[in-house]
Parts: structure tokens; C-alpha cells; sequence
């Protein structure tokens, strides 16, 4: 439940925040809350990806994403994340989240976001994701770009992002994997 109130929160910053360039670096301000540590006395690494998910939001709000979007009734879905943690935050801590679009592939965005503290990464994910019509399918990257605009030539993503997606993928089947925990 602390999460709607601190998305909510997060809605009303952003509406006042600086506005962004699409590929700009967005930071985002939290602090470590009794609600986010775990029992031993940390936050959580499910935390984490939850303020992840609301500095995406905030980045794609004053980046003017987030209005190109609700005219045209599509929204993003997370489709691999991969974290890595450096240091904990405790209680109370203050820290910052830097969200920044790295570019894209033919199927996906990637985003790359930082937990920082006082100039220290603390955490560090990468995110792939996708853009959904609310009326069904997927935006297809010429939808997307022809939306935003062309990508900076200065935008690009990492081979070895580009190779962690397709490996990270699941296979684009419905039918039921065997298992393999039998």
C-alpha cells in the first residue's frame, strides 16, 4: 500500500519537475522508509525494482513521453531486468535514482537506472522493455519513433545489452515448458 501513496507522491513531483529532453538523465529523489527494509535492516532488493518502476515514470513524465503515450493509448511493460548491488541502503538514507534511455533494438527500449548516494552507485539495473496498445498488439518501433522522434546518433546500446536481451528472452511459444525441477 506504501507504494500507491509513494507513486502518488511521485506523480505530483514530476508534474512540477524539470522537464527532460527524451535521452536526458532523469534524477529522482527518495528516501529509504521502514517499509522498504527487510529483516535484516536493509531495503529490500524487491524494493528496488519497485523504485525503479517509479523513476521510469517520472523520466517518461518530464521527458514528455509519458503525453505522446496517453494520446495515442499505449503504455510500457517491463519485458527482462537484470540488478546489481554494490552497497546497501539503510534507514532513513537519502538517495537518488538516475534513469536514462539507452536506445533501442528492433523489438524494445533499454534503460539503464542507478541507485546513487552522495556520488556512490550503490545499485545499478538495466531494463528491456515494450510499448502496448491499450486497443491490443504491440507499437512497433517505426510507431514509436515516428511519435518521439528520430534517436540521437550519441544514443546507442552496448553489445553486450543487445546480446544479454535476446539471451534473457523467453521463447515466443504458449505451450507449457517440461519441467526441468521434477
Amino acid at each position: 500500500m506504501h507504494f500507491f501513496f509513494r507513486t502518488m507522491l511521485h506523480v505530483a513531483l514530476s508534474a512540477r519537475g524539470p522537464r527532460l529532453g527524451h535521452y536526458d538523465v532523469a534524477r529522482t529523489s527518495f528516501r529509504v522508509l521502514p517499509t522498504d527494509q527487510d529483516i535484516f535492516r536493509h531495503m529490500n532488493n524487491g524494493v528496488y525494482l519497485s523504485i525503479l518502476d517509479i523513476g521510469r515514470f517520472d523520466m517518461l513524465r518530464r521527458n514528455g513521453t509519458w503525453a505522446i503515450f496517453q494520446k495515442r493509448g499505449w503504455y510500457p511493460v517491463v519485458v527482462s531486468e537484470t540488478i546489481s548491488f554494490r552497497k546497501s541502503l539503510t534507514l532513513w538514507q537519502r538517495f537518488t535514482v538516475e534513469s536514462r534511455i539507452l536506445g533501442f533494438d528492433d523489438k524494445a527500449v533499454y534503460v539503464e537506472q542507478r541507485c546513487v548516494r552522495n556520488g556512490e552507485i550503490y545499485a545499478q539495473a538495466y531494463i528491456r522493455g515494450r510499448f502496448l496498445k491499450r486497443s491490443g498488439g504491440v507499437v512497433t518501433l517505426e510507431e514509436l519513433l515516428g511519435a518521439v522522434g528520430p534517436v540521437p546518433a550519441s544514443v546507442t546500446v552496448p553489445e553486450w545489452l543487445l546480446q544479454w536481451g535476446k539471451d534473457a528472452a523467453l521463447p515466443p511459444t504458449r505451450a507449457a515448458a517440461p519441467s526441468v525441477w521434477s
